[in-house]
Parts: structure tokens; C-alpha cells; sequence
């Protein structure tokens, strides 16, 4: 992917404008939700959607403070008591940890995350957003500490309303819920709330505003970490580096659908790290691929990077000569946008679908949901892909463990069978296909151990479709072995690859793994066995 891609340069330059214009809102919104001020979201959209488009991997994307990314910065401000010095190194730090992801590949696993978890902690995120920003609504701050005293705060935020700021913000939120989508391409809606609502306060005051906001370039952060401080800064810096990634490559699956384009996760990782170092540095608060600013750029033609850094480009502009103008914006107006943004970041789309999925996905999704909201997000991930993983190898065990039980007089070669019938012996095939880990163990050692105990004289493992085994599948093996041949049974091993023999005669004693024992196919295991006979 070219640095400098001119070949679309029309639809760039109108994506990359358009895009801009509809992340000046939503930078303002997530600058002054995560407690560093609107300008911090600013320098976010501004250094993080520059420097992730020019050494990134999805040519569509616009980065920028996100929804996920800004309920994070906001916990870790509060929890560094704005520690301005601490908060900006942990947001450096996270960058490094996201260029060494790309570097060392993480990108390849990270979009192994399942949908249901996914869809929890969405949806966990934007309900958190949503309780943060009701009290602004109403003219109050929300409760300070987390998502629970935000929830209680709120009685007495409607109880006891500002009526300007209810009546601007209230202005605002209707707008960016019911702005014509046909006019969304000329005109975002977020904007035109941000616009109408502001003037509005100017003709009924009482809201309470922004204030006073600095213009010029940025400053550079002082970076610190002390001792007391460095267990709590590197947990958080691992949360955001993470959360970034899953948030970056989620929307880069979006941006690939839409443009039938393929990305580079690796690269894409590499560019945010990037960016979001810089954010730090300069004093911006994090961010990630932003889904629905890349959507917009699409929508309007852009394609490569240049579209992404000329949003960045529009945003610096905006900053340098129009930053007074943003200190008379409400506080509520700002929470209006916001709600929108935390009401279209919950999964609408698997809620509508609850009853037709399956409940193991659904309880998976609510389960990650309600961590989200009450416990913290790494947690809810960690164990929502924990849980997904376990559920997962088990169900694989219980189709292998059916399919073992299934073809113990059987083999899916017909010659095999054909010969099997003819020959007239007791003889039981066990054919191994696909993988086989330690979930199967226990079962599959009692199953045939009860095999073991009816009338055969010969069992015939098969590892011919088994590409691969672990430790504790191999030590299995060898005790299945050893208490046939304790029963009596005679044992032939076949169809294994010098790597699978390898394990096995590594792990296994040698009499449950000899040469007079191994043959290279079931067939001719079979042919020894009457042969032998005969």
C-alpha cells in the first residue's frame, strides 16, 4: 500500500473533508467526556488519524477518540487523580505495546476474538457512555468513581434539571436521532446539533459552557512513572493497547466489506501504535480505527490513506484558527452527541436476534456485557474469550468422543470394511480424524476402557486422520495401550506421520508403540491380523 496514492485523489480529498467535519463534534464530545479537556480529543483525532493513515494497513480508515477508547482514558484519568504526566505516559506506553503487537504478528489472533464477546463488551461500552453522559443532559456532572455512581446520580439529575442545558442538549440529542438521512452526505447531523444547539444557548442562557480553550500547537507532555504508580499505569496501557487493537481491526473488517479491499492487520496495528504514541506525546487523548467516520469517508468516495490524513489536516486547521469559538459550546449539547454515540454502539443488530441465537451466545454476550458495565472491560474480555475458547474445545471433544463411539466395528475406508466383514474376527477399529488435545482425554481413556471389556481379540488404532496431538492426547494413548494389553487385546497402530510416531513413542512405553506393532495403513494392519490367523 503506497504511502501517496493519487489515483483517487477526488474522492480522497471530499472523504477526507467530510470526515473531518464530522469528527469535530465527536473529538470535542470525547475530549471533554475523558476528563483531559475538548482540545485533548482534538490532538487525538488530529496526531492519531494523521500518523495511523500513513503507516497503517486499511487504506479507508479514519482513527480518532472512540467510544470504547474514551470510557478507558476516562477510568484511568480519575484513577491518576488528572496526573496529566502519568495519564499521557500510559497512552505512550499503550502505543509501543500496539507497534510491538504488529511487529511480533498479534494482529492474526486478535480478530480470533469471538462475535458474542465482541457484541458485549460494544454494547457494556456503549451503555457505559450513555449513563455517563445523562446527568450532563440535565445540567449536572455525573457521579464520580465508575459507571455505578454515574447510574445513581441520575434520580437527582432528573429531579432537579437545568432547564437551559436540558432544553439545548435535549435540542441536540433530537437532532443527531432524527436528522434526515438524506442530508446526512451535505450536512452530518452531529454537526448541525452542535451548531444549533450552541446558537441556541446564546438566546437562552444558563447552560453551562466549555470555557476557555487553548489554541496554538500543542505542548509536550512531561513524561513520568513513579513506583507506587508503575503497576497501575502498565495494567491500564495493556487495557488501552488491546481495546485499540480489537476496536482498530473491527472497523477495518467494516472498511474491507465496504470497498472489497483486503487489510494489513499487522500494519494497521504498527500505524496506530504510532499514532497513538504521538497522541500521547502531544498531549491527545487515544484512539482507534472510528467506525463510523470510516463509513462517512467511504461514503464519499475516499479510499486510500491521503483521505485519512487530510481529515487530520481539516481538524488541525479547524484548531488553529477556530478554537475560541468552541469554548461557547454547552456541555449538555456535547452529551446529546454523545448518547447518540453510546446508543449506536450497543449491538442492535444481535438484540434483535436474541431469539433465534443460541443460548450458550446469548448468555456469553450478557455475561461480557454486564462485566463491561460493572466489573471493567479487560476483565469481561478475558473471561468472555476464556469461556468461548472452553465451550468450544469441549463441544469439539464431544463430536470427536460421538464419532469414536460411533465406528468402533466400522471404518470410513469400504475396503477396509469389506475385508473387516469377510474376515470373521473380533476385531475393533478406532479411527482417530482431525485434532486430538487433552479435552478428550478422560473420555475417551473410560470409553475405552468399556471397549476393552467386550468380546474382541484386536484393536486397531488409526491415526490416519489425525493431523495433529498433544502431550496429554499422547500419555492417554499410552495408558489406552497398556490397559488393553493388560485385558488381553492385541494392538496394531497405523497411518501415523513421522511426526505423530514421534510423540507417541516419546510419551509412550516401548511395548505400546513397537515396530511389529506399527503399520503404515489400516488395511494392512487388517491383512497381519488374518494373515496371522491364517
Amino acid at each position: 500500500m503506497k504511502f501517496f496514492d493519487l489515483t483517487n485523489l477526488r474522492g480522497d480529498l471530499f472523504g477526507g473533508i467530510t470526515a473531518g467535519v464530522v469528527a469535530l463534534p465527536l473529538a470535542l464530545a470525547f475530549g471533554e467526556a475523558s476528563g483531559a479537556g475538548p482540545i485533548a480529543g482534538l490532538w487525538g483525532a488530529i496526531f492519531l488519524g494523521f500518523f495511523a493513515a500513513l503507516f497503517g494497513g486499511t487504506g479507508a480508515q479514519i482513527s480518532g477518540p472512540t467510544g470504547p477508547m474514551v470510557v478507558v482514558f476516562a477510568g484511568l484519568f480519575a484513577r491518576l487523580d488528572g496526573d496529566l504526566e502519568l495519564v499521557f505516559t500510559a497512552v505512550i506506553i499503550a502505543g509501543i505495546i500496539q507497534i510491538l503487537m504488529g511487529v511480533f504478528k498479534f494482529g492474526d489472533y486478535i480478530n480470533l476474538v469471538p462475535y458474542p464477546v465482541v457484541s458485549g463488551f460494544m454494547s457494556g461500552i456503549g451503555c457505559i457512555i450513555i449513563s455517563l453522559q445523562l446527568s450532563r443532559l440535565f445540567g449536572h456532572e455525573p457521579g464520580a468513581g465508575g459507571t455505578i455512581p454515574s447510574l445513581l446520580a441520575i434520580p437527582g439529575a432528573v429531579a432537579n434539571p437545568i432547564f437551559p442545558s436540558l432544553l439545548v442538549g435535549l435540542i441536540a440529542l433530537g437532532i443527531v436521532f432524527f436528522w434526515p438521512k438524506a442530508w446526512v452526505k451535505w450536512f452530518p447531523g452531529p454537526l448541525a446539533a452542535l451548531i444549533i444547539g450552541t446558537v441556541t444557548s446564546i438566546f437562552i442562557p444558563g447552560a453551562a459552557l466549555l470555557g476557555d480553550i487553548p489554541t496554538g500547537l500543542p505542548r509536550i507532555q512531561s513524561l513520568t512513572i513513579s513506583a507506587e504508580m508503575f503497576i497501575i499505569v502498565i495494567e491500564v496501557s495493556v487495557i488501552l493497547a488491546v481495546l485499540a487493537s480489537i476496536d482498530s481491526l473491527l472497523t477495518s473488517l467494516v472498511a474491507d466489506n465496504m470497498t472489497r479491499t483486503r487489510h494489513n492487520s499487522n500494519k494497521e496495528l504498527i500505524g496506530q501504535g504510532i499514532g497513538n504514541t504521538l497522541a500521547g506525546i502531544f498531549g491527545g487523548v487515544p484512539g482507534a480505527g472510528a467506525t463510523m467516520r470510516t463509513v462517512v469517508n467511504i461514503q464519499n468516495g475516499g479510499r486510500t490513506k491521503l483521505a485519512g490524513m487530510i481529515h487530520s489536516l481539516v481538524l488541525l486547521v479547524i484548531v488553529l484558527l477556530l478554537g475560541p469559538l468552541a469554548g461557547k459550546i454547552p456541555h449538555s449539547v456535547l452529551a446529546g452527541i454523545l448518547i447518540k454515540v453510546g446508543y449506536d454502539i450497543i449491538d442492535r443488530y444481535f438484540l434483535r436476534r436474541v431469539s433465534h441465537s443460541p443460548r450458550w451466545d446469548f448468555f456469553l454476550m450478557l455475561l461480557v456485557l454486564g462485566l463491561t458495565v460493572f466489573v471493567d472491560l479487560i476483565t469481561a474480555v478475558i473471561i468472555g474469550a476464556l469461556l468461548a475458547a472452553i465451550y468450544f474445545v469441549k463441544k469439539m471433544a464431544n463430536y470427536q468422543l460421538l464419532h469414536l463411539g460411533s465406528n468402533g466395528f466400522n471404518h470410513s475406508d469400504p475396503k477396509v470394511n469389506a475385508l473387516l466383514e469377510a474376515s470373521g474376527l473380533r476385531i475393533s477399529i478406532l479411527e482417530f480424524k482431525g485434532p486430538l488435545s487433552f479435552a478428550v482425554t478422560a473420555d475417551l481413556e473410560h470409553q475405552m476402557r468399556e471397549r476393552s471389556k467386550s468380546d474382541i481379540d484386536y484393536i486397531i488404532i488409526d491415526f490416519s486422520g489425525l493431523w495433529r496431538i498433544d502431550l496429554s492426547a499422547a500419555r492417554s494413548i499410552d495408558t489406552i495401550i497398556l490397559d488393553a494389553l493388560e485385558s488381553g487385546k492385541t494392538i496394531y497402530l497405523a497411518g501415523m506421520t513421522p511426526k505423530i510416531k514421534k510423540i507417541i513413542r516419546a510419551f509412550c512405553e516401548d511395548k505400546c508403540a513397537s515396530d511389529h506393532m506399527c503399520f503404515d495403513t489400516p488395511l494392512e494392519a487388517l491383512e497381519s491380523i488374518i494373515t496371522s490367523k491364517n
